[in-house]
């Protein structure tokens, strides 16, 4: 409750001053309401309003939420088809071909980026027992989000996170100081039980996969282990096309595993590293994970919203609780230090988010359809499919349209479906062995031999990554 003078209002408050304080409003929508929510109460009038300081604050926000509903990944994800969700999976989502071409588009580049950088690709199972989920502290701190099932006495749960499976393969040999860092990845399917209120699109679910990954090392490599990390870290966002990347330091939450000491020892090991990296970050108290401080990654993207992706979090709790060693240069047994570390984070969110940074008009490299090859009439058919094949041939996603729409309508339709290169066809193209090119957003056309278009296009849906390397050689 919040008290002012006489009233008392069901909010946290404070309530303004005066309305003097607000120099600029828009009442933006009005809906019924029964009084206490009951139908034979009489009906009142709700009135939804949004104030700001300055008329260009508010024209500042009211832009922001007219962007945001164009770029709605919801909608976008309709009209592109990609994806979908429905009441029978609730919380899970249906991939349709393009969406998935999309998906494995940017877990086959972040497949190249961790091999790159010396991870270990692994994979764990769905379902653990609760004895394992106990033992790592999960069960007590995380229980009421996991699904659970009851086979042969055991209970059994879909895991929520990758780190304690993680560790079971990190003990099956007894490692040596000489094989640390050991860098290990998973792209996990994971499952949560978040209340379906909260559940929105792909942005969230209930099943998700994270680009997740453990990092077992020494504590004198904390260190030069979180400033590699940053690294890939900062070049990955940059290839996705964001560089405005702000970051928080979370440390001890209420309810947490572990000592003050270890908490102690973890966040100023945590600290040393962002002083080593030169990091600024700002303190984001009490947001930890229940086994170790973190820092959180937060991306601002087109239009001004913030989205916390990526994380890296140092762990003294879990190596401790589930036995993990390594025989140090002393020859002694010792606990690894555990780095766990997400760039994207969920996969299904982050794909959401580039969705709606780009408004739908995704790079030509992650476009899950870059071509279509549109007739203009139909004695261009067999050229239009030679010149899909060839582009097909190239490793370009194409399409090869020979409706019998006019070109015109074909054009409006697939610019509508976000696709970058719209190539029409007819009879003068035939005859010279050329296409006419038109790109997204571009009402001017452009004449190119059919060779030199495919070498450009290639060149314009090269992976950064690949391309970098390609320019260094």
């Amino acid at each position: 409750l919040y008290h002012q003078g006489d009233w008392f209002d069901l909010c946290r408050g404070p309530h303004g001053p005066s309305t003097g304080r607000i120099g600029a409003f828009k009442l933006t929508k009005v809906a019924g309401a029964y009084w206490r929510g009951d139908a034979r109460n009489p009906q009142l009038q709700r009135i939804y309003g949004i104030g700001f300081p300055t008329r260009e604050a508010l024209d500042a926000h009211l832009h922001q939420l007219e962007e945001a509903e164009k770029r709605d990944h919801r909608r976008l994800g309709r009209e592109m088809d990609l994806f979908h969700v429905q009441e029978e999976a609730v919380g899970s989502v249906f991939w349709h071909p393009k969406g998935w071409q999309l998906w494995r588009t940017v877990e086959n580049y972040m497949r190249r980026r961790l091999e790159a950088a010396d991870y270990r690709e692994v994979r764990t199972p769905q379902l653990i027992d609760r004895v394992l989920w106990e033992a790592s502290g999960h069960w007590d701190k995380f229980g009421q989000n996991m699904f659970t099932i009851e086979n042969e006495d055991r209970v059994l749960a879909l895991k929520p996170m990758n780190c304690p499976g993680h560790v079971q393969i990190f003990r099956q040999h007894q490692h040596s100081y000489r094989d640390l860092p050991l860098r290990m990845a998973e792209f996990g399917a994971c499952h949560r039980n978040e209340p379906s209120g909260a559940l929105h699109g792909i942005m969230r679910v209930r099943a998700f996969t994270q680009d997740d990954a453990h990092i077992f090392c020494e504590p004198t490599q904390i260190n030069a282990e979180t400033v590699s990390f940053l690294d890939l870290l900062r070049s990955v966002y940059a290839d996705f096309g964001f560089t405005d990347i702000k970051v928080k330091f979370s440390d001890r939450p209420p309810l947490r595993a572990g000592s003050d000491e270890v908490w102690d020892q973890a966040e100023k090991a945590l600290w040393d590293a962002v002083n080593a990296a030169q990091l600024e970050c700002t303190l984001n108290p009490g947001e930890g994970a229940f086994y170790g401080p973190k820092l959180e990654f937060v991306l601002r993207d087109a239009i001004g919203r913030d989205w916390q992706c990526g994380t890296l979090q140092v762990d003294f709790v879990l190596p401790e609780r589930l036995d993990a060693t390594y025989i140090g240069s002393d020859g002694q047994k010792h606990r690894p230090v555990m780095l766990h570390r997400a760039i994207l984070g969920s996969m299904e969110r982050f794909l959401g988010i580039l969705i709606e940074e780009h408004a739908g008009k995704l790079p030509m490299w992650l476009a899950p359809l870059q071509v279509v090859v549109a007739t203009i009439t139909n004695e261009a058919d067999a050229y239009a499919d030679r010149v899909g094949e060839a582009f097909r041939l190239a490793g370009i996603h194409v399409e090869v349209d020979k409706g019998a729409d006019k070109i015109g309508y074909k054009i409006r339709q697939h610019s509508l479906r976000k696709v970058p290169w719209i190539i029409a066809v007819g009879a003068k193209e035939a005859e010279v062995t050329s296409v006419s090119l038109r790109r997204l957003g571009s009402q001017a056309q452009e004449s190119l031999a059919l060779d030199a278009a495919i070498a450009l296009c290639q060149r314009e849906s090269m992976p950064p990554d690949i391309a970098r390397t390609a320019s260094a050689a």
